[in-house]
């Protein structure tokens, strides 16, 4: 079996997957290689803001970041933010998505956030998913997982409710149609 890498996809839970943690979520694919695979889900809210999160780290937010979501990335490293943009911009420590996209964990970009400076598009999530190697393969095997295109609209411009089913339409699928058995041929 060749490799093929999900990098700069997005997973898709489907709708058997009742885990407790993945249950209907849109994981943005940031790396994948033979060694597994990681990415942050983009989704699932939780209940501090933009405001709350400049502050834990003694960055003085503007009074609008009180508006600004912040997302659970995942269960790995949850007390670490992780910040989705674009575009990719120049930052300390930046994992590259694609062309438009990245993945960046330093400081630098936080400041640059709180004084409106680039990037235009973001959002900051707690955490990440990861995979050990051939894990997300068997998940995919086994169904848990649809996996499509990036789409930047997804990510960035839609509410987070809307994003399960509107990824999931990017391959002409609806959801509410699917059932929570999976079954092989």
């Amino acid at each position: 079996m060749t490799f093929s890498s999900l990098k700069n996809h997005l997973l898709i839970a489907m709708p058997a997957l009742h885990d407790g943690v993945f249950d209907r979520t849109v994981i943005v694919v940031c790396e994948h290689n033979a060694e597994g695979a990681m990415g942050v889900v983009i989704n699932r809210l939780v209940d501090i803001n933009m405001s709350d999160a400049l502050r834990a780290v003694d960055i003085q937010p503007s009074e609008e970041m009180i508006h600004r979501p912040v997302y659970w990335g995942g269960p790995i490293q949850p007390q670490h933010g992780f910040i989705l943009h674009s575009p990719r911009g120049k930052w300390l420590s930046s994992l590259e998505v694609n062309d438009d996209l990245a993945l960046t964990s330093s400081p630098d970009i936080l400041q640059a956030i709180a004084q409106h400076e680039e990037p235009q598009r973001y959002l900051l999530a707690l955490g990440y998913a990861g995979w050990g190697a051939q894990q997300l393969e068997a998940e995919l095997q086994d169904n848990a997982w649809l996996h499509g295109p990036l789409d930047m609209a997804v990510i960035f411009e839609l509410p987070a409710g809307e994003r399960w089913q509107a990824a999931a339409r990017l391959l002409g699928v609806d959801m509410r149609l699917l059932s929570g058995a999976a079954g092989h041929a």
